[in-house]
């Protein structure tokens, strides 16, 4: 069982899911309504980006538990330079789109290093449990009480609103909608942040349920 694997598809599903709640909250604000069409596929491509770079971060976690030694600061540094190549690719990707944008590092850089290595501490942890736990669900509690999981899962997800809505201020948007791009930036990391809270309580109770697996939130 690959258990790296299984942690990696479920953080997708988790940034897949908070990506579809933050749009669906956008579209009931009338100047984000505006632009969204512009960066709706952005704002999905990102999602893929960002899955795609913390399954490289879980895998590390892996490594690092199997060769058991603990994640340090030197991996965060390296995972930092490794995530810029996806950057690339991703930059490649949305070159034709009617948006544009250029990666602040400035900007970007200490709040990505603090997801990573939250991201490694916490997979670090799970993966450990996982060792002698029955599957994923109780590899989670046993290594988080629901108040610490709920959390853990939220400071993930604000980590992940920030670096989102450093992006959103440099993503360069028609002419005409050029004004919004500030309202377009505070309004999504305002729901992001919202989007956040909602989800980790989410996810925490579906953790913490008795009884069969519930279908993941959406």
């Amino acid at each position: 069982m690959n258990r790296a694997r299984i942690l990696a598809e479920l953080d997708r599903r988790i940034l897949e899911a908070f990506s579809r709640r933050t749009v669906d909250a956008l579209r009931a604000s009338l100047p984000v309504r505006l632009a969204l069409p512009h960066v709706e596929r952005f704002l999905e491509l990102n999602v893929a980006k960002e899955a795609q770079k913390d399954a490289l971060v879980i895998r590390c976690s892996a490594q690092a538990l199997a060769a058991g030694s603990p994640p340090g600061r030197q991996t965060v540094e390296r995972l930092l330079g490794e995530t810029k190549k996806i950057d690339r690719t991703f930059l490649d990707r949305i070159s034709t789109f009617p948006v544009g944008i250029m990666i602040r590092y400035e900007e970007v850089a200490p709040v990505r290093a603090q997801r990573i290595e939250r991201l490694l501490s916490t997979a670090y942890r799970v993966l450990d449990a996982w060792r002698t736990a029955h599957g994923i669900r109780t590899a989670l509690r046993a290594s988080y009480t629901r108040p610490e999981l709920e959390r853990e899962l939220h400071e993930m997800l604000k980590l992940y609103a920030l670096e989102t809505n450093a992006l959103s201020r440099s993503v360069r948007l028609p002419v005409l909608l050029t004004p919004l791009r500030e309202q377009l930036a505070s309004g999504l990391y305002r729901v992001m942040n919202a989007a956040a809270t909602q989800l980790a309580s989410d996810l925490a109770r579906v953790v913490y349920r008795r009884g069969r697996d519930a279908s993941r939130a959406n």
